[in-house]
């Protein structure tokens, strides 16, 4: 059963449009400087968008990195896991 199968349908039995979305919560744009931090290495980052449950970052080339890691931004760590990947650009799921 793939993943939009599972939502329930809106009130008043409308079908939901498809889309590529599956966050599950909005997230704000934002343009802060970031680092991707693990073991003892620090890359630097910019986020581009931030929610409680993840983010989008992008980075200067697209380098080897673990599929999980800590985002150090605005003096908070998070530790998070890579969802997706294009170019210079990787969504981020908050653990």
């Amino acid at each position: 059963m793939a993943d939009d199968d599972s939502r329930p349908a809106p009130a008043g039995g409308q079908q939901p449009k498809p889309t590529d979305e599956r966050r599950s919560g909005s997230r704000r744009r934002v343009l802060k400087s970031g680092a991707i931090e693990f073991g003892n290495e620090a890359i630097p980052c910019t986020v581009r968008n931030l929610s409680p449950q993840g983010a989008c970052i992008e980075v200067n080339s697209p380098l080897w990195f673990p599929d999980r890691f800590v985002l150090a931004v605005d003096g908070q760590r998070h530790t998070c896991r890579v969802i997706w990947k294009k170019e210079r650009r990787i969504g981020l799921g908050f653990a």
